[in-house]
């Protein structure tokens, strides 16, 4: 078992020993065996077991909760040069070659229509070196799995009753999803991998209400989702008491503040703003399987096309970007995916062009890569893995500024802080972003908060405008839980890392004016 010293302590963290009481190598063996049998080119066997718990509070009384675990395996193949996919729950071994058939027999039909609608594409899978027996645990302290939900209910409860107090908040809503995450792999050329990993969400929301016109508006915590344990909530990686004094104030700030005036602006962008506009202008848009047009029926496709990698200017030279599946808490973060191949971390843009994508094995071989940089996952067992997003992160200039060195260099602008609505088209290039909180930044300094503001651009402009980029001390691991892609639809989480940026001349709308109020 992995025995993982975290910086922040020593910690010693292993995998769940009931998911290891489960039958987990007689069942991949069972199908994995009869899988080549069958003739299989390509075998593997996973194993899931998803736990996932949340808590809602409306006003500091707990108005739901829920307790939910999805466990069974799926065998995929590829035979004959097409894939084969099913799933089961039934934990014998005669019930997993079951399985191990029915994936084969769903590749042989996929043959048949295939070569009936005169399609001549091969699956063929990129190379990638056995990993044998390989044990992976995520970075967390304290498992909250093993917090009494009492305990949990009541903390919530104690932050909501904290923002009741303040005369300008009229109602508080919370909440806090939790997710143990367990996987077994196995496949036919050897690699073995047993993972687990934690995740927690915790958010809270202030509403204020004016009685006199009847007007309100909301802010919530800006702390991001992350892969940490119970910790999280209790003072490792976040100051939720600084926090929690602050908003009552920004928020009565944010009811008195003028609408915003339409125009160009200089913008100081958070990263608890920034991550939202990376996930979806670069994240999703440097997805090679969009890019190549198979994600076109749902997800859509992608501006930056292969036939310009090397050559898009994606933005400003300042623009460094990586995809990562290797980041200390990064929601993405793995040891392995959901084919074997080991996390890594690449160059997406460098020095503002277009330099890689995200892969699976599939894709990575399609368009001749020697090896996947590990972006296949599924969110069930019941799901084929599928090429989704790494942890995508800007990254900071290590002699960057400050977040108020980069509002200092500002006559006329805005400072753009959590994320709030957004819109971006099928292709990822035209897009506007909102917030929780906006301040008017007048000669270098912030001069109180605006509202109804929204900022407007296409992705190679916007990125195209960075004038500045911070330092390390701005640099924050946003994400979210529920990054959405296929059919049928899955989900999942991802972060996305950035510092605070300034952006030159951005266009801003009135979002009140838009709407024709």
């Amino acid at each position: 078992m992995l025995c993982d010293d975290h910086r922040e302590g020593l910690v010693h963290r292993s995998i769940d020993p009931s998911f290891l009481a489960l039958p987990l190598r007689p069942l991949a063996d069972a199908a994995l065996a009869r899988a080549r049998a069958l003739g299989a080119e390509h075998a593997d066997f996973r194993f899931e077991r998803v736990r996932t718990a949340a808590w809602r509070l409306r006003d500091a009384q707990l108005a739901g909760s829920s307790d939910s675990t999805d466990l069974g395996y799926a065998v995929r193949v590829v035979h004959g040069g097409s894939w084969g996919f099913a799933a089961g729950v039934e934990l014998t071994m005669d019930a997993a070659a079951r399985v191990a058939g029915q994936a084969v027999a769903m590749a042989k039909l996929s043959a048949k229509v295939s070569a009936a609608a005169g399609a001549e594409e091969r699956v063929e899978l990129a190379d990638e070196p056995v990993h044998a027996e390989r044990t992976w645990v995520s970075a967390y302290e304290v498992n909250p799995f093993d917090v009494p939900d009492a305990e949990k209910t009541a903390l919530l409860a104690d932050w909501s009753a904290r923002l009741l107090a303040a005369e300008s908040v009229a109602h508080a809503d919370a909440s806090l999803m939790t997710v143990q995450e367990n996987k077994f792999y196995a496949d036919s050329a050897g690699t073995t991998t047993t993972q687990q990993r934690v995740r927690v969400h915790p958010a809270l929301t202030a509403v204020a209400v004016d009685p006199a016109s009847g007007e309100f508006d909301a802010m919530r915590t800006l702390a991001p989702p992350v892969g940490r344990g119970w910790e999280y909530l209790t003072g490792t990686g976040w100051d939720w008491d600084a926090e929690l004094a602050e908003l009552p104030e920004l928020l009565a700030e944010k009811m008195r503040a003028p609408s915003v005036r339409p125009g160009r602006y200089d913008l100081v962008i958070d990263p608890s703003n920034l991550w939202l506009t990376i996930h979806e202008s670069i994240g999703h848009a440097t997805e090679l399987d969009r890019a190549l047009g198979y994600e076109a029926a749902y997800a859509g496709t992608s501006f930056a096309t292969p036939d310009k990698l090397g050559s898009l200017k994606y933005g400003s030279p300042l623009m460094n970007v990586t995809g990562d599946r290797t980041a200390e808490h990064g929601l993405a973060t793995v040891g392995y995916d959901d084919e074997g191949v080991a996390a890594q971390s690449w160059d997406l843009v460098r020095d503002g062009v277009l330099v890689g994508y995200q892969t699976d094995r599939r894709i990575a071989r399609l368009t001749g890569a020697t090896r996947s940089n590990g972006c296949a996952f599924a969110d069930s067992p019941a799901h084929v893995p599928v090429q989704r997003m790494a942890n995508v992160s800007l990254r900071p200039d290590p002699d960057g500024p400050s977040t108020e060195g980069l509002i200092s260099r500002v006559e006329d602008g805005i400072y753009v802080v959590g994320d709030r609505s957004w819109s971006i088209d099928m292709q990822r290039y035209n897009f506007q972003f909102t917030g929780q909180r906006f301040f008017r930044i007048t000669n270098g300094r912030l001069a109180g908060q605006l509202r109804d503001v929204a900022y407007q651009a296409t992705t190679t402009d916007f990125w195209g405008s960075m004038a500045a980029v911070g330092g390390p001390e701005t640099y924050v691991l946003g994400g979210a839980f529920n990054c959405g892609k296929a059919q049928p639809g899955q989900i999942a989480a991802v972060s996305h890392g950035c510092p605070s940026a300034l952006f030159s001349h951005v266009n801003v709308l009135n979002t009140t004016q838009e709407a024709g109020r």
